[in-house]
């Protein structure tokens, strides 16, 4: 098992920063193109460790063309558990994925 060492650890106000931009920005720009538009700057580096907890927390992910898409909704994810209907997201996405 190889460990990373983190050079710059994000912090919780870098994170909801990068999560508003993507918000705001969602389906029209790439991970650099966000980047860019962050109203503050960040090392590189620290917004890619950022990237990854966020879809490992599945709340964006990076379509074909490379647009980062926001996608956590957890009032609908609320409405879904309460009906019944809500399915591991992960292991659902990765059947969406592999179907096309």
């Amino acid at each position: 098992m190889v460990k990373q060492i983190l050079l710059h650890s994000p912090t919780l106000e870098s994170v909801i920063m990068v999560e508003e931009t993507i918000q705001k920005h969602s389906q029209e720009f790439g991970k650099y193109q966000l980047w860019k538009k962050l109203p503050k700057k960040m090392m590189y580096q620290t917004y890619l460790v950022i990237l990854d907890y966020l879809i490992n927390s599945n709340k964006i992910f990076i379509d074909k063309d490379g647009c980062v898409i926001w996608m956590y909704n957890p009032q609908r994810i609320r409405d879904l558990k309460k009906r019944g209907l809500f399915v591991k997201w992960k292991r659902f996405m990765w059947h969406l994925f592999l179907r096309k």
